[in-house]
C-alpha cells in the first residue's frame, strides 16, 4: 500500500508501512518514519552539509542489507546531491553523487528507503558542494570481548583526561551497537588521523592492558580499540540519534559525562528510539556545540 504525503510543502510516496522491520521488537516502518521524523530538529544539525552514506535493510534487520552512498535514481530532484571524487571506490567509480540530508523532507524520504543507518563524515561541504576541512575529531572505542561498553566508558574518561590537555572538549556518545565514540570540534591544527593515532598510541602505551592501538583482531581480546582511522577523510562514522540494525532498535546516543562515570553495567548504556526521544524531551541535544 502506498501513501501519498506532503512534508514541508515536498511530496512523497511511502510504501509498506506496516512492515516490521526490527522482528523482535515488532517495530515497523512506520514507526522507524516516525522517530526519525521526530528526532529531526536535533538529528539534522549533525547531517547538514555532510556527505551521506546509508545502509539500508528492505526486508529488515534480519535481511539482507547493503550499503549505499550513490544517490538511488529515483531521488527526488529537491533533494541536495553533490559531486564528490571517489579515490579508492570498490565500484571503480572516479566519483560519488551523495545526497546531502539538510531537511525534514530528505530525511523522510531515505527513512521510507529502509535506510535504518545514516552514517557521515568529519567533513563538510560548502554551498557549491566543495569539501570543507574536517570540523570534528572523532575516536570510535571498539571493545573486544570479553570487555564491553564499560570498558569503553574507563577508556573515554582517560581520552577526555588527554583531549582536555590539548585544549579539546570531548562529548561522548554510544554507538547504538557494542562501543561507544567521542568527538570534539576540530581546529585543523594536523592532520586529523596522524593526530588521533599519536593519542591513541599514547593511550597504549600508558594502559596496554586496557588499550589497544591496532586493527589486528589478535591483539584485541579484554581490551578497548581506540580506532583513530575513522579520522580519514574517506571514512564516515554512525551520526548522533542515527538507528542501529540490531536485535532492538537502538540509537547512537549522546550521553552525560556522569552517566559515562557511573556505568557499571552494559544495559545501561542501551537506548531505544522511544529512549531517545523522551530523553531529548528532557534535556535536548547533548551533542549540541552551545
Amino acid at each position: 500500500m502506498k501513501v501519498p504525503v506532503r512534508v514541508d510543502g515536498r511530496e512523497l510516496t511511502l510504501s509498506n508501512l506496516d512492515k516490521v522491520l526490527y522482528p523482535e521488537y515488532g517495530f515497523t516502518k512506520a514507526e522507524v518514519i516516525d522517530y526519525y521524523s521526530r528526532i529531526a530538529p536535533v538529528l539534522l544539525p549533525h547531517l547538514q552539509g555532510r556527505p551521506l552514506t546509508v545502509k539500508r535493510y528492505p526486508n529488515g534487520v534480519a535481511g539482507q542489507s547493503f550499503f549505499e552512498k550513490n544517490a538511488p535514481d529515483h531521488t527526488p530532484s529537491w533533494v541536495r546531491q553533490v559531486t564528490l571524487p571517489a579515490p579508492g571506490s570498490t565500484k571503480n567509480r572516479e566519483t560519488i553523487d551523495f545526497a546531502v540530508v539538510d531537511d525534514l523532507p530528505t530525511l523522510v524520504y531515505y527513512a521510507n528507503l529502509a535506510a535504518l543507518e545514516l552514517h557521515v563524515p568529519q567533513w563538510r561541504v560548502d554551498e557549491d558542494g566543495e569539501a570543507l576541512p574536517p570540523d570534528t575529531l572523532v575516536f570510535d572505542l571498539d571493545p573486544g570481548a570479553p570487555a564491553t561498553i564499560v570498558e569503553c566508558c574507563e577508556v573515554a574518561l582517560m581520552l577526555r583526561e588527554v583531549l582536555a590537555g590539548e585544549g579539546l572538549t570531548a562529548r561522548p556518545k554510544t554507538s547504538g551497537s557494542k562501543g561507544m565514540q567521542l568527538y570534539a570540534d576540530w581546529d585543523c591544527r594536523e592532520e586529523p588521523s596522524a593526530y588521533a593515532r599519536r593519542l591513541a598510541r599514547l593511550l597504549e602505551k600508558e594502559h596496554p592492558k586496557q588499550v589497544v592501538s591496532v586493527m589486528t583482531k589478535a591483539a584485541r581480546p579484554g581490551k578497548v580499540f581506540i580506532d583513530w582511522s575513522q579520522n580519514n577523510p574517506a571514512k564516515t562514522t554512525v551520526a548522533p540519534y542515527s538507528l542501529r540494525a540490531r536485535e532492538q532498535p537502538t540509537v547512537s546516543t549522546p550521553l552525560l559525562w556522569k552517566e559515562v562515570e557511573s556505568c557499571e553495567r552494559p544495559e545501561e548504556l542501551v537506548f531505544t528510539a522511544p529512549d531517545v526521544l523522551a530523553r531529548v524531551e528532557k534535556r535536548g541535544d547533548l551533542f549540541s556545540r552551545a
